[in-house]
This record gives structure tokens, sequence and C-alpha cells, in this order.
């Protein structure tokens, strides 16, 4: 027969180990899908003439998707580094894709200004924005997936890509990642 110091025992025992698995669900859902190992969502964003482009657009070859906005500063500060790994890497061939999520008006005005050689989309921005959609779970920007020649996501960053990164990431070294 159980004691009241038992029962209070076991009851206390269940209400942790349930907010454990609470906290354990809603921390998950905070960083987003690990999206590693998985084919990239069919996302289909505009470019900011108006035209639709999807994901899919760039099969064939490795593919850089870079989250940004106009009022981030690690953002802007980036955005160098990706046209240089642009030109180095690239060729004729997009490897860098950079979706604005921000308001058409301020990515004219921020490129205008700043030009890059590599194309800019339009991201989502209701719920789940294009980027909650990649994996950033924690709404941060810059946020980078680096996608394979198939469309399969190999890598996921928050923050600035640094110059090493970006190497192996658009230099192909898959097992360095």
């Amino acid at each position: 027969m159980m004691t009241r110091a038992s029962w209070l025992i076991l009851l206390l025992a269940v209400l942790a180990a349930a907010a454990g698995g609470w906290l354990q669900h809603a921390s998950r859902e905070r960083r987003g899908p690990d999206l590693v190992g998985q084919p990239a969502p069919a996302l289909r964003l505009p470019d900011l003439d108006g035209r639709t482009h999807a994901l899919s657009d760039y099969t064939g070859r490795r593919v850089l998707v870079n989250f940004w906005a106009s009022w981030c500063g690690p953002c802007l500060k980036e955005m160098p580094a990706l046209a240089a790994a642009q030109r180095r890497f690239g060729g004729d061939r997009p490897v860098v894709v950079g979706i604005a999520m921000d308001t058409p008006d301020n990515v004219r005005a921020y490129l205008q200004a700043h030009p890059v050689n590599y194309p800019i989309l339009l991201g989502r921005l209701d719920a789940p924005d294009s980027a909650r959609q990649l994996g950033d779970g924690a709404s941060v920007l810059p946020y980078s997936v680096l996608l394979d020649a198939s469309g399969t996501v190999l890598a996921t960053h928050a923050g600035v890509l640094d110059a090493a990164k970006l190497e192996r990431w658009l230099g192909g070294e898959a097992n360095s990642l």
C-alpha cells in the first residue's frame, strides 16, 4: 500500500516528466525543422520584377540560399563576401540566391545603392515565413542554407558566414561542412 508521501513523489515525478516533454517540444518548435539530409521545401518566390522563381529552378548546381533584410546590419556586412563567392564559384550559373525578408521598396532602395551579382527573391513574410520553411525557427538573420545539386539540404547556418565556411560550402567540400 502506498503512503501519502509515495503518492506525492509519484505525482511530482509525472509532472516533471510532462514539463520536460513540453519544454523539449517547445524548444524544437523554436529551432525549426532539422532539414539537413532532406529535400528543400518547394519554395516559389517572386523577384523584384514580379516573376516567380522556384528553388527547383536551380537544380543541377550547388546553391547557397541566403536570407537577409535591408535593416539587418550583419546581413549587409555579409553581402560583399557573398558577391565575391558568386564571382569566384558561380560563373554563369547561380550559386548564391538571396531571399530578402523585407518589403520590395526597401530591397529596391538597398540594391540600387549596393547592387549584387546574384539573384534576389522576395521572401514570404506571413507565417510560416520563407526562412522558417527552410529551418530558421529562431528567425535569425542572416540565415543560410546550402543545397546540393539535387536540392537536398546539406547544411544550415544562422549568422554571418565567415570566409572559410563560404569556401567549404561553395568549393564543394561536402565532407567538411
